[in-house]
């Protein structure tokens, strides 16, 4: 049976949260929320889960990892959609600096860690803090951008002044042999290696991006209140100052969807998002 999550947003009723009905209009993160189910697997009632973002993050992920079980916990290392999380997801998303995670070693049986990596100065210190805060045997699920500048939409991005500067990224992302080689360091095992968002997806992407950051948020005055400029609206104000065009992404959106299919047909090349499972050794 296909759950709500995995359905075109054509499908899905509009009286949600804002954020939940963003993710359901969000090509990429609905690839990954798919990749990361089947990671995960069953959860337990009683096994301690962390996810932690970096930014690009309304709470919505947060809500849908939440529905597979376990008991969740959520921290962010900026400030700008705190309040908002909280109002959807009943509970707060504590607020973390990348060089001392709040939690006691060994706290958690599985950590999800979203796009962090590209964000930060010193991804070894984020890799190192996870590790510390996962028990022995518990499973680790880093996901960034994939760090290949080779990359066709990667060069087509940079043409397009969609550098990773734009996307607040200090760099492009990790190679799925770089998160494997910090996690090495850090006594996890990889599982597995996974990838998405092949390129017809990340073409689309491109397009929605390029059309906020260059036209919308200039011609909006959206307020840039935080270290990193943003992709997309983050709060329900942001998103406000553009309804219009929301409006109108959103008629289109199953013609966007369709179009994404097209990645079946370039299945053999490496998707533009990587995705690593480790398990912290004994």
């Amino acid at each position: 049976m296909t759950s709500n999550s995995d359905r075109p947003s054509h499908l899905q009723a509009e009286a949600e949260p804002w954020q939940l009905g963003m993710f359901r209009k969000g090509l990429k993160k609905r690839q990954r929320l798919k990749c990361l189910k089947k990671v995960l697997g069953e959860i337990g009632p009683a096994e301690r889960c962390l996810l932690l973002t970096c930014g690009d993050n309304n709470g919505a992920m947060n809500f849908f990892l939440r529905q597979i079980g376990g008991i969740w916990s959520f921290a962010d290392l900026e400030d700008v959609c705190l309040a908002e999380m909280k109002v959807l997801l009943g509970e707060p998303v504590v607020q973390v600096q990348e060089d001392g995670l709040p939690y006691a070693d060994g706290t958690f049986d599985r950590i999800v860690c979203i796009d962090v990596h590209e964000h930060v100065d010193e991804p070894s210190i984020v890799s190192a803090e996870t590790s510390r805060i996962l028990k022995p045997g518990g499973q680790l699920i880093v996901t960034t951008p994939n760090g290949d500048e080779a990359k066709l939409a990667v060069r087509l991005k940079n043409a397009v002044g969609m550098s990773k500067e734009a996307y607040g990224h200090r760099r492009i992302g990790l190679t799925g042999e770089e998160i494997r080689a910090l996690m090495t360091r850090d006594n996890i095992e990889t599982v597995q290696t996974l990838t998405f968002s092949r390129f017809f997806t990340e073409l689309l992407e491109l397009s929605i991006n390029f059309a906020y950051v260059k036209i919308l948020s200039k011609k909006s005055d959206v307020a840039d209140d935080h270290e990193h400029p943003e992709i997309a609206p983050a709060t329900s104000s942001q998103l406000q100052t553009v309804s219009k065009s929301y409006r109108i992404y959103s008629m289109i959106f199953p013609i966007y969807w369709l179009l994404s299919q097209l990645d079946a047909l370039v299945f053999f090349t490496e998707g533009y998002c990587v995705m690593v499972e480790g398990r912290r050794s004994p």
